[in-house]
């Protein structure tokens, strides 16, 4: 009798913050992941492939039958100052996957695509949930809220779940991103930072549970066709983290505004329910609390 083979997931933006995590926990309940990446020489276990490439799209996953999808690949910077580009790939290139994936000769028995919780703008209500109508305040926003529209168009034919996280961080996230930026300079022993808007408060988990969450998912009937918030439902105004790096590095930073990190049309608060997940999961992100993720990060290599 042969080895039965081990099913196949197929991760876009494997290489990215979220995908190296994702990518070991696909591993570790038995799936052969394959990466799709973009540019660079492909590992054993990856692809090249653009997917803003329609027919290079096409050819490369016709001999695929990937079990499970996740499409993480994508433009995260919400201040990502090429227009065309996030449309290009937030929108056009999540297109092309799932007309190439329904084309498949057998359909994967779950897509995961990643949005996020910045499409719901300065809504002005104190929880964000799904049943929200969303009024996106940026083109990052606009683009991942076309993306979700565009792949509605493909639910019949593909079973799509829509995963929009809310701010999540860890080891290994770009200084371009707040927290990450905030940690370095405590790391460092910097006497003096420069941020952007000061009054702005979010709703933070860990990405270790952003990646338990993405793969449980998967896993979750209920799940298909549905619009997920991913989010710990609590809220951390920036003053609050600062305060817990005092406590973790031992020292008091000086914030400085500097003009050209303000943002127009800065979204305030953002903080998400989580409800409708937990109601197809056992358990969402908020376990670990932000301050053991700031140690963690502070702590490590």
């Amino acid at each position: 009798m042969t080895a039965r083979s081990e099913p196949l997931a197929l991760l876009t933006g494997a290489r990215g913050f979220t995908g190296r995590y994702l990518r070991a926990e696909l591993a570790q309940v038995g799936h052969r992941v394959l990466g799709v990446v973009q540019d660079g020489v492909a590992a054993a276990d990856e692809i090249t492939l653009d997917l803003r490439d329609r027919d290079a799209t096409l050819r490369a996953l016709a001999p695929l039958a990937p079990d499970v999808v996740v499409h993480l690949a994508g433009i995260a910077q919400v201040a990502h100052g090429d227009a065309a580009a996030l449309y290009q790939t937030n929108l056009i290139a999540t297109r092309n996957l799932l007309e190439a994936l329904a084309q498949c000769a057998a359909p994967p028995r779950a897509v995961l695509l990643a949005s996020s919780g910045n499409v719901y703008g300065n809504l002005g209500a104190e929880v964000l949930d799904e049943s929200m109508a969303a009024q996106p305040a940026n083109d990052y926003a606009v683009s991942k809220l076309a993306m979700e529209h565009m792949a509605r168009l493909w639910m019949p034919r593909l079973p799509i779940i829509i995963a929009r996280p809310f701010n999540y961080t860890g080891v290994g996230q770009s200084e371009d991103f707040l927290l990450p930026k905030i940690v370095g300079h405590f790391r460092r022993g910097a006497r003096v930072i420069e941020l952007g808007n000061t009054h702005v408060a979010r709703d933070f988990s860990d990405v270790r549970e952003v990646a338990r969450c993405y793969r449980a998912l998967l896993d979750a009937p209920s799940a298909i066709g549905q619009t997920l918030n991913v989010c710990s439902g609590t809220l951390a105004a920036l003053d609050e983290v600062l305060a817990l790096m005092r406590t973790i590095g031992g020292y008091a930073i000086e914030v400085r505004v500097n003009p050209a990190f303000v943002r127009g049309h800065e979204v305030v608060r953002l903080r998400g329910s989580n409800a409708r997940l937990r109601a197809v999961l056992d358990d969402a992100p908020g376990g670990i609390a932000l301050r053991d993720t700031l140690r963690w990060m502070y702590a490590a290599p």
